[in-house]
């Protein structure tokens, strides 16, 4: 992926997507409260807590036992794996379904930070109030990544706090408040999609493989690496006649994706370890002896039924119908993006490349000056100066031209906003999983599972920004997201199935 053009972050921006990121996960929070005091939970057995199969220990019964178990009433569904996990280890086969890092967070908290409050309320509340602030806090900070990059791709500052602000209050929210991966997912991916766009690829290296660590989809990001080096290595065979320089890029790309790729793979082999060395022909498990043993895709085909046209069911057509909001969102956003760039989608990018290539120099002179700014929340005046900078620049570019957005930059076809060529590689990204969503996984996760896609709530907010579009199309799309929170936290919080 090649680097984007950059904006000053604005201050005030960046301080109203902190405030809405923070005032989201209280309002979850407040939420959740007010339904399990007013329900019944579906099921009551997520309390049960049996000795660990190794290493058993036992704890003193907690001061507070009330305070405890309120905390602990609110570990449903996969929050009990995680939280489980992180207290006993990967006990049992199907919980090597959810990967480490999310666990491996909470122990470390649960033996650090809140230790001393073990005695007050017991260790497996201390384990779940770990969850609940490492997940949240994760969020918070997934929101700032998040608009930064959306400054970034986008060029408008408003637009960017427009999709923040969607992003804050997503129609996953209960999954980003609650004890899930999906936070700490959220940050790693979007910051290292932050990172990676900014030049830093060593960071963005870094946070994508933790991401893969996180969640099993975290392996896609290697393909922001794949496009960076698919562009950069045709750039300098092509156009500069560097084919040694060609090979240079191919490789260290190549190691790159490896890299994003190696904790998942790490962690099937740690999986190997312990199901199936040391164990007779007839004590192994099936996908022990298969000639690729992944742990992780015989876990979700044998325990949750996940596989190609599988839930294609008709009593599963209410799931369907629970995740169309998403699809339809993110189907749209990839046909807009097709019929407004026919040219960069067919050729991947490669023409942008050279259509744009001078304006891109220009630009990208004004990225590497700011890069040092860019790192940390700028003073309003300093981002005023920086935007008269970026004024003077652009103007080279455009020589008078039009830049609103979805117009052309003096005949070249960059476009800024959500048509802008740096778009390309996070449609890809997200068509993939739309693919996944509908046609392999249990199609209701579809809500969370494409929830931290940035190009969604990119085109979200050219739809609620765009004078061309009706308002009513704005209020549809707060009124799904308003819907779902509350339905979610109503539902999640009571281990009533949601998503």
């Amino acid at each position: 992926m090649a680097k984007s053009p950059s904006e000053p972050l604005n201050s005030s921006h960046t301080s109203k997507v902190l405030k809405a990121a923070i005032f989201s996960r209280f309002l979850l929070l407040i939420l959740t409260i007010l339904w399990r005091s007013l329900l019944t939970p579906y099921d009551t057995s997520a309390p049960l807590n049996p000795t660990c199969l190794h290493n058993p220990s036992s704890f003193p019964p907690p001061l507070l036992p009330s305070l405890a178990s309120a905390i602990e009433n609110g570990v449903v569904w996969d929050s009990v794996y995680f939280v489980r996990i992180a207290q006993c280890g990967y006990e049992y086969e199907q919980f090597y379904a959810f990967l480490p890092l999310l666990p491996a967070c909470i122990f470390a908290f649960s033996r650090t930070v809140f230790a001393p409050l073990a005695p007050l309320i017991g260790y497996r509340a201390v384990l779940a109030l770990s969850g609940y602030v490492v997940c949240n806090v994760a969020f918070i900070f997934a929101a700032i990544y998040f608009y930064k990059l959306s400054v970034i791709i986008l060029k408008d500052p408003n637009a960017a706090l427009q999709a923040s602000i969607l992003f804050c209050f997503n129609p996953a929210s209960i999954f980003y408040s609650s004890i899930y991966s999906e936070s700490l997912y959220a940050l790693l991916s979007v910051g290292g999609c932050y990172y990676l766009i900014s030049g830093s690829n060593n960071i963005a290296v870094l946070w994508l493989a933790l991401s893969s660590l996180a969640r099993s989809n975290g392996v896609l990001n290697a393909g922001y690496f794949g496009f960076q080096t698919m562009h950069q290595a045709y750039d300098a065979f092509a156009r500069k006649k560097r084919a040694f320089l060609a090979l240079w890029i191919l490789i260290s790309g190549a190691l790159r994706c490896i890299f994003i790729f190696v904790p998942f793979v790490a962690f099937q082999a740690y999986g190997f370890y312990n199901m199936c060395l040391g164990r007779s022909s007839d004590e192994m498990r099936p996908w022990c002896k298969a000639r690729i043993p992944l742990l992780y895709n015989y876990i979700q085909s044998h325990y949750w039924g996940v596989g190609f046209l599988r839930y294609f069911q008709f009593k599963q057509l209410p799931n369907f119908l629970l995740a169309s909001p998403i699809l339809s969102l993110a189907v749209c956003s990839i046909i807009y993006y097709v019929k407004s760039r026919p040219e960069i989608v067919r050729s991947l990018g490669f023409q942008a490349s050279v259509e744009e290539k001078s304006s891109m120099e220009v630009i990208f002179s004004f990225q590497k000056s700011y890069r040092s700014k860019d790192t940390q929340f700028s003073e309003e005046s300093s981002s005023r100066k920086q935007e008269n900078h970026n004024l003077k620049l652009r103007k080279k570019i455009n020589q008078g031209g039009d830049h609103a957005e979805g117009r052309t930059i003096h005949g070249s076809s960059e476009k800024l906003g959500y048509t802008s060529a740096f778009i390309l590689p996070f449609i890809l990204h997200v068509g993939f999983m739309v693919a996944t969503a509908f046609f392999v996984i249990h199609v209701q996760v579809a809500t969370r599972f494409l929830s931290a896609s940035p190009s969604l709530y990119w085109f979200a907010s050219l739809i609620m920004t765009s004078p061309n579009t009706s308002k009513k199309w704005g209020y549809m799309i707060w009124t799904y997201c308003c819907a779902y929170i509350l339905l979610g936290s109503l539902l999640f919080s009571n281990f009533y199935p949601f998503t």
